[in-house]
């Protein structure tokens, strides 16, 4: 197969480290589903419409206040090493799967580039295949002692417009986590305080919480995910953006019927019953299986504070059958959704941690190998909790999204910000997210196989509500 020609060139490389080091022994303590995630990247991208920094004084400031950022990010800097448990005689790989983080300020990777198209083309014209050289892809290699969990590429496009893609190892964050560190690079960069600073303690464990229940039904779940790599396919990404008005619309239609509706249920109603009509099984009574993924930091008590940093996940699975999903309407799949994601309590979430522990405790302290978490089933993550009442000034009749408030500039928000999953097996993968236009708008990722994304994009359903499309691969 010929190598596909990118418009990204990057043409420099460098580390940048804290403006103040790191005491020594720091190290930090991965969780059990911090373990689990690592089979699994996270790529960020933020597109600004003008470039903040274009002369080279502004770009020096850029990188005093990311070294002044990542004081407060100490594992930001550090590299992962093996803990050898004192039980185990064996050298090297046997304790590979049990990782902490060294803070030893090795620093952060940081790559310019150049790309040969202007925003509006990229945006208009791109396709998933090219977004991805905005960010970097790497897996971990066998000796991670050098090797940047973290990296972060900025990439010029002509006529102005930048991209800030910032990419890392899923063992050390998750989505909002990411988010939140270049968010909060940002307000350096205008000199300002970090509004939510990274707090490092552990995620709550069942020796934190009463003994939870260990026979649950997302701890089978959890139990039964491939360790073992599903076979690859072709796939393709398109994003659709939803606009506010008809959101609202749509909700108001089936409001009789499902009066608590959100977008993200109605949204995933939507794809999840397009996808199965795209790819019928033979046996009509087949069960469809939906991994949903969304943040768990609300969902116990105390709440971890927005500002935790790590993975604060939660993987729930629904199923429905092909005759339920090809016949039922729009509201009835959107109330299924609704009322599992209500569903969900606290001693589920502790029954998997639990699970996770106990793993490791049967296995000389080493944790399992990481499972394929983002699949093999369609899979669907919820970015909805990054919608935060009240703007920067403390007001009640707004709602911020998170992402939206990464400004290296005042009141130079990106003009969009796109999410992808590295390692993503099976049948595919949704994210719903926030879009710029605030409100109930909504922008939609799909990665799915080449020929399935290429019906979906033309599917009546979906187009019915107005979406614009976004990197539609027609370049």
């Amino acid at each position: 197969m010929a190598e596909k020609n990118s418009l990204v060139n990057v043409h420099s490389k460098l580390t940048v480290v804290s403006s103040r080091p790191i005491g020594p022994g720091k190290t930090h303590q991965l969780s059990p589903l911090d373990h689990a995630m690592g089979r699994h990247s996270i790529h960020i991208v933020f597109y600004y419409r003008t470039n903040p920094f274009l002369d080279c004084s502004d770009l020096a400031s850029l990188r005093v206040s990311l070294s002044e950022l990542l004081c407060s990010y100490p594992p930001v800097t550090g590299r992962l090493a093996a803990q050898q448990p004192a039980e185990d005689s064996h050298g090297g790989g046997g304790g590979d799967n049990y990782w902490v983080v060294k803070c030893n300020d090795a620093g952060v990777r940081m790559l310019r580039a150049k790309v040969g198209a202007t925003l509006d083309e990229w945006l208009g014209f791109g396709s998933g295949s090219d977004e991805r050289d905005l960010t970097v892809w790497e897996e971990m290699p066998d000796d991670p002692s050098i090797w940047s969990p973290f990296c972060i590429q900025i990439s010029d496009f002509e006529g102005g417009g930048l991209a800030i893609g910032l990419s890392c190892s899923h063992m050390h964050a998750d989505q909002t986590s990411a988010t939140l560190l270049v968010k909060s690079w940002a307000e350096l960069q205008r000199g300002e305080p970090i509004s939510q600073p990274p707090v490092f303690h552990q995620f709550p464990t069942p020796d934190s919480k009463p003994s939870p229940k260990t026979n649950t039904m997302l701890s089978k779940f959890y139990a039964s995910k491939p360790k073992d790599h599903v076979p690859k396919r072709q796939m393709a990404t398109a994003t659709f953006r939803f606009p506010d008005a008809k959101m609202k619309q749509c909700l108001s239609e089936i409001h009789m019927e499902c009066p608590d509706a959100t977008p993200f249920d109605v949204l995933l109603a939507l794809f999840w019953t397009r996808v199965v009509r795209l790819n019928p099984p033979v046996e009509q009574n087949h069960s469809h299986y939906l991994t949903i993924c969304r943040d768990s930091r609300k969902l116990i008590h105390p709440p971890l504070p927005i500002g935790y940093f790590g993975n604060a996940l939660h993987f729930s699975r629904l199923s429905l059958d092909t005759e339920a999903l090809q016949s039922w309407g729009l509201e009835c799949v959107a109330g299924k959704v609704h009322n599992h994601v209500a569903s969900v309590e606290e001693e589920e979430l502790c029954s998997v941690m639990d699970c996770f522990e106990r793993k490791k405790g049967e296995e000389l302290e080493r944790y399992e190998l990481p499972f394929v978490m983002y699949g093999p089933e369609l899979t669907c993550v919820s970015l909805e909790h990054m919608i935060i009442p009240g703007g920067p000034k403390g007001s009640t009749t707004t709602c911020e999204s998170l992402m939206y408030e990464a400004m290296f500039r005042k009141d130079e928000k990106p003009v969009h910000v796109s999410y992808h999953v590295g390692n993503v097996e099976g049948e595919g993968l949704i994210t719903v997210m926030p879009s710029p236009e605030g409100g109930l708008g909504r922008t939609v990722t799909v990665t799915l196989p080449v020929d399935q994304i290429a019906k979906l994009c033309e599917d009546e359903a979906v187009l019915d509500l107005d979406p614009t499309m976004l990197m539609n691969g027609k370049r």
